[in-house]
């Protein structure tokens, strides 16, 4: 055992040695969590559309207008739903708040004069009161555009003097001293649009274009949020940067594999008293220490800087050690590709990237489309950021951790064996 520690005392060494290589199996790991966290974080501050729910529960021809007016508007992003589901989704802190058109929204939105105005239910995060008031504004807006087409379209307004004049008279709820005034005025006005020339609709002439009534009555309703999936951007890249940082030590341990074999440096060190396993055993001692060391440094830089909290830190050395065991087999079956330094280089990239692509080490995995989430499951990466994630914030529980857990230990004990059977000690 004190001979596999000093192999792997040595190719540490070496690694510290080389700056760049220290740099990219470090530093640049952690430029890429910082780099993808900073971008995923804003991605909701630059957008001018609020995304809300919106659930129709009148289902009327002046409902789903007042929808579409919605949907087609620049401030909102609409998603029409039930209300179990937008109560969920809220919920859960998946949307910012939901809309419901209460039953009689489109037998109150034809209403002007009398009897109560259309019902609007606002659900939403008692911690995002800023976007609840905007939503508020906006449908005030939109519920107001009814006065404006009213008064805008002389036909239109005698239509719907016409509906109040027969709703009046067939009506119990309003006082019949109310009836009367109320019919005057409407005959006034009947008179009045009757004597305006109708291209002079619609202009304000003189006067503040105010009208005192309630385009909509808005009721709050606060939703309980339970918060789930990941706390923060830096939850989502840390375990990419994290997987960065394995494939960089996997490729300069794989390589430096290449280069002793070329440069005859294996078979001097078979002069030494150590066997042949012994200096294989060492070299992936030293990939296995220098893959979890990274790791953890990365996680803990997260811990202290980013926000980054593990639901538990056990499960997460778990996962660590797992990963960097299937590493540590790649490390081994990359260094018996290529004869020599170039092609082996070539050769360990392109796999490499090919498995982060794939695996999610570039694009998170829950926003690549259905078929290449399915594809995935041949990458070793997406197992290892899947268990990363579980660990973190997807809140696994150790029986749920074991299974990616346990196919990246069949990967790494499996690409090692293929790799120490293939291994060639010279070039001869």
């Amino acid at each position: 055992m004190r001979a596999v520690l000093a192999m792997a005392v040595k190719d540490l060494r070496l690694l510290l040695r080389d700056k760049a290589g220290f740099f990219f199996t470090l530093f640049f790991p952690l430029i890429i969590a910082i780099f993808y966290g900073a971008i995923f974080s804003g991605g909701g501050e630059g957008r001018s559309a609020i995304p809300v729910l919106l659930v129709d529960e009148d289902e009327t021809d002046l409902s789903r207008s007042f929808a579409s007016d919605l949907d087609s508007s620049a401030e909102l992003e609409i998603q029409m739903t039930g209300r179990e589901s937008a109560v969920e989704l809220v919920r859960k802190g998946k949307r910012v708040a939901f809309v419901v058109l209460k039953q009689g929204f489109g037998e109150a939105y034809q209403r002007m004069f009398w009897g109560d105005p259309p019902q609007v239910e606002i659900g939403s995060d008692p911690s995002h009161r800023a976007e609840a008031a905007m939503l508020e504004g906006i449908l005030m807006k939109y519920g107001s555009q009814r006065f404006q087409k009213m008064f805008s379209n002389s036909s239109a307004q005698q239509d719907q003097l016409e509906q109040l004049k027969q709703q009046l008279k067939g009506s119990s709820h309003v006082p019949a001293g109310v009836r009367d005034n109320l019919e005057r005025i409407l005959g006034g006005w009947e008179g009045l649009l009757a004597e305006t020339p109708r291209e002079s609709m619609g202009t304000d002439q003189g006067g503040s274009g105010h009208y005192s009534l309630e385009p909509l009555r808005i009721e709050q309703t606060d939703v309980a949020v339970v918060r789930e999936g990941p706390r923060n951007s830096y939850e989502i890249t840390f375990p990419q940067g994290i997987i960065w940082g394995m494939i960089g030590i996997t490729a300069a341990f794989g390589l430096s594999l290449v280069t002793e074999r070329t440069r005859g440096t294996l078979i001097r060190l078979q002069t030494a008293p150590v066997s042949r396993i012994q200096i294989l055993a060492g070299k992936a001692l030293a990939c296995f220490m220098a893959t979890t060391l990274v790791s953890c440094g990365l996680i803990v830089i997260g811990m202290l800087f980013f926000g980054i909290r593990p639901d538990s830190i056990l499960m997460m050395l778990l996962v660590i050690v797992s990963s960097s065991i299937a590493f540590v087999g790649i490390m081994m079956f990359i260094s018996v590709l290529g004869r020599t330094e170039h092609s082996a280089a070539g050769m360990t990239w392109a796999i490499l990237l090919i498995m982060s692509m794939v695996g999610g080490g570039m694009l998170p995995l829950f926003f690549m489309p259905s078929w290449l989430q399915k594809l995935s499951h041949i990458s070793p990466v997406k197992w290892s950021i899947l268990a990363m994630e579980g660990a973190i914030w997807r809140h696994f529980s150790f029986v749920e951790a074991a299974y990616p857990c346990l196919i990246l230990l069949a990967v790494g004990i499996i690409f090692f064996i293929i790799g120490v059977r293939c291994f060639r000690w010279s070039e001869q």
